[in-house]
């Protein structure tokens, strides 16, 4: 394989492309800033502009009956209280919003230290590669060592069974 297809990934196998991808990377701008639910309201998705309206308009001055002021005193009672409870619901729905954000929060936090972190084991890593790349001529020598005094002895050896056998084998 040519210099340039090992430096630039030609023919490279998908594990290799993940280990060696100077510098290119996975992240997908689309699912980073995807919703985290379909119904969330972002400038992508304004929301229903709807509202509630529980007697309709009047649409000009008007006298009522006793029996229509009577139903709608009721009703507006009825509504008082309902707002009352809705403003609660919607309250705790607030606040529920507000701890999921800081779990969300905490939790990219921890995912941001357990990427910083794994690169620094990864530059340990290569760190001791490197190390270890640097001691093999080291080891090279020590085993071309070994194998000159193997042959040496084998020579010396040989010598000596020669002088005592007189034995030119």
């Amino acid at each position: 394989m040519s210099l340039q297809l090992r430096l630039f990934g030609g023919n490279q196998s998908a594990a290799d492309k993940r280990v060696n991808n100077f510098g290119n990377h996975a992240i997908d701008k689309s699912k980073v800033l995807a919703s985290t639910d379909a119904s969330v309201i972002t400038p992508l998705n304004p929301g229903n502009f709807g509202s509630v309206r529980t007697v309709p308009v009047v649409p000009a001055p008007r006298y009522f009956t006793k029996e229509e002021a009577d139903a709608m005193k009721g009703l507006a009672k009825e509504k008082t209280d309902g707002a009352r409870q809705s403003k609660r619901a919607y309250k705790s729905l607030a606040k529920i919003e507000v701890a999921d954000k800081t779990v969300h929060k905490e939790h990219r936090k921890y995912e941001g230290a357990v990427a910083q972190n794994e690169l620094g084991k990864k530059r340990a890593d290569v760190g001791l590669a490197k190390k270890l790349h640097g001691l093999r001529p080291g080891y090279a020598r020590l085993g071309l060592g070994i194998d000159k005094a193997d042959s040496d002895a084998r020579t010396r050896i040989d010598e000596i069974k020669t002088k005592l056998t007189g034995d030119s084998n």
